[in-house]
């Protein structure tokens, strides 16, 4: 379902008018904590890379700044959900395919719908490896061969790209802890960097509180 904005009562209007005309796009990149969801990952036996896109999913669902987009005749409003499209990398190829899966908040549902994927789709070697995506998607992908302090994707389009863009990259040790990179690019139309650290603070806080949610069914 998309939601149509009352622009004439809209409290950002003026905002979305000024940064619209400017085409400003930003990002930021923090690093996250995930000593204990690593662990725990391991422990269950599962793959980090579905976790990852769990956490940067649910807080896009979270928040409306995050899932607005112009349908299909150009009006502005916010998809009720957005399901995460995430890359996968054919190594020997060295390409990699765009694949998409239902967004759930039961982890384990998601994770589950996620394996099933990409046993489906993962050896496709296409751009779209699931075929054609839904229109109420949303990008996030991994670069897990470096362990990068910032990143920035230039998108050509007039500036009607208003979706977030996530990217992790690889993980690290430093002391007793584990972080990996995450950098999130957004339209300052609708996200300020209010709403920015908010999407990265409170991918931090899943994170810390993994054991909530990982084996919640």
């Amino acid at each position: 379902m998309f939601h149509i904005v009352n622009r004439k009562e809209w409290k950002r209007e003026a905002y979305f008018n000024h940064f619209s005309q400017l085409r400003c796009t930003f990002s930021m990149t923090a690093n996250i904590n995930i000593t204990e969801l690593l662990k725990q990952t391991r422990e269950r036996k599962m793959k980090l890379y579905p976790a990852l896109v769990y956490m940067g999913s649910k807080v896009v669902n979270q928040h409306s700044e995050f899932r607005m987009s112009y349908n299909d005749k150009g009006e502005l409003g916010y998809w009720e959900v957005l399901h995460p499209s995430y890359s996968i990398f054919h190594k020997e190829e060295e390409l990699f395919s765009n694949v998409w899966t239902n967004f759930s908040n039961i982890f384990v549902e998601f994770y589950n719908r996620f394996m099933q994927d990409s046993v489906d789709y993962g050896d496709h070697l296409t751009l779209q490896a699931k075929g054609n995506p839904p229109t109420n998607i949303h990008p996030i992908s991994i670069i897990p061969w470096t362990s990068f302090t910032g990143f920035n994707l230039n998108i050509n389009n007039e500036g009607e790209f208003l979706l977030p863009i996530i990217t992790w990259g690889k993980y690290f040790k430093e002391a007793e802890s584990v972080f990996i990179p995450l950098s999130v690019q957004v339209h300052h139309a609708v996200c300020d960097g209010y709403h920015a650290s908010l999407l990265l603070n409170e991918i931090q806080a899943l994170a810390d509180r993994c054991m909530d949610w990982l084996d919640k069914e």
